[in-house]
């Protein structure tokens, strides 16, 4: 945490019209936000909010695939599993430390999360009960966070952007991962393509549902355009995301859960059957299928991680008061 409470003294001055004019102005020219610079209060919220809901997504992300690291097929796939899963840890800590930059510590972050208080995708709700749900988190979850992270890469705010970079080429590498797995079971034996084709089925709506409700009720969408925290839509990046997924899924030969799906030959779109979004909604309030489950462990691991917690802060402390007793022994 190196940010926090830089802005402590200006918050009196949120809504001063002059500070927000220059603001929107530096935004609407393209220039990056950073944690020492002024920003309405809303906006500071705005990026609390959803850069800790991607830390939390990309730390409960991990439990899912992490439950079938013992269980892949063969020593490459748990290898290569095991490498992604740590790939998802990284992530959340390079999020974990821009949300730090905005004034928010990473305990109340986690605090929020164990407690119930904050959200994550709800996608990381579904069960993976096949070996090729490890493939379709990989094709389909991580090719719709693509889909939504690419343009956050040119998110106002430079730290979450700087973060960006790196957590999109590693699940751009992810996304290619789990296709290729799908690609394994498919072109195999008539029951692993059954394996691909029931996997399809169970994901193909949670993937739709990740990029958010439509945009005539989405709720933050159009401020968050205007600060630039966002560069699309929720609906056109779900429009994107279909356009991309079903050739390749065309090609592997496997079947779309959705009756409506079809090319209009106009526009050159896919377009998709309605979303069932009671269900998303459910999932949002904790009633999916494993809500509770991935709650649960994520509190094991934390509690089983305090020893680790405390041995760090202790060995800060005596670094810190070897260096002050240094410091002082030299005047």
């Amino acid at each position: 945490m190196y940010a926090q409470a830089l802005n402590v003294a200006e918050k009196a001055h949120a809504d001063d019209p002059e500070l927000r004019a220059r603001f929107q102005h530096r935004v609407d020219a393209e220039e990056k936000i950073e944690p020492n610079d002024w920003m309405p209060e809303g906006y500071r919220r705005t990026l609390v909010r959803q850069i800790s809901q991607h830390a939390h997504s990309e730390i409960v992300g991990m439990l899912p695939e992490g439950n079938w690291i013992t269980r892949a097929p063969s020593l490459k796939r748990k290898a290569a599993l095991l490498a992604k899963v740590q790939d998802e840890g990284g992530h959340g800590l390079y999020l974990y430390s821009a949300a730090e930059t905005l004034g928010v510590s990473r305990e109340e972050l986690v605090e929020q999360l164990l407690t119930g208080k904050a959200k994550y995708s709800s996608i990381f709700n579904y069960p993976t009960p096949s070996w090729a749900d490890m493939g379709m988190i990989g094709w389909l979850v991580d090719g719709a966070a693509i889909m939504n992270q690419i343009p956050l890469c040119r998110c106002s705010y430079g730290p979450y952007a700087r973060a960006m970079i790196r957590i999109c080429k590693e699940e751009s590498f992810h996304q290619r991962q789990g296709y290729e797995i799908v690609m394994t079971l498919a072109k195999g034996s008539p029951a692993q393509k059954k394996m691909a084709q029931d996997s399809l089925n169970r994901w193909w709506w949670p993937a739709l549902m990740m990029f958010g409700p439509s945009d005539r009720d989405s709720q933050h969408s159009d401020q968050n355009m205007a600060w630039k925290i966002k560069r699309f839509s929720n609906d056109d990046l779900r429009q994107k995301f279909i356009d991309a997924t079903v050739p390749q899924g065309h090609f592997l030969g496997l079947t779309f859960p959705d009756p409506d799906l079809r090319l209009n030959a106009v526009t050159g779109h896919w377009e998709h059957g309605p979303i069932d979004w009671s269900e998303f909604n459910r999932v949002v309030r904790g009633e999916g299928p494993c809500n509770r489950e991935r709650l649960k462990a994520r509190q094991k691991a934390h509690d089983e991680g305090a020893w680790v917690r405390e041995a760090a802060l202790a060995h800060a402390e005596k670094r810190a008061a070897r260096k002050a007793a240094a410091k002082i022994a030299a005047e």
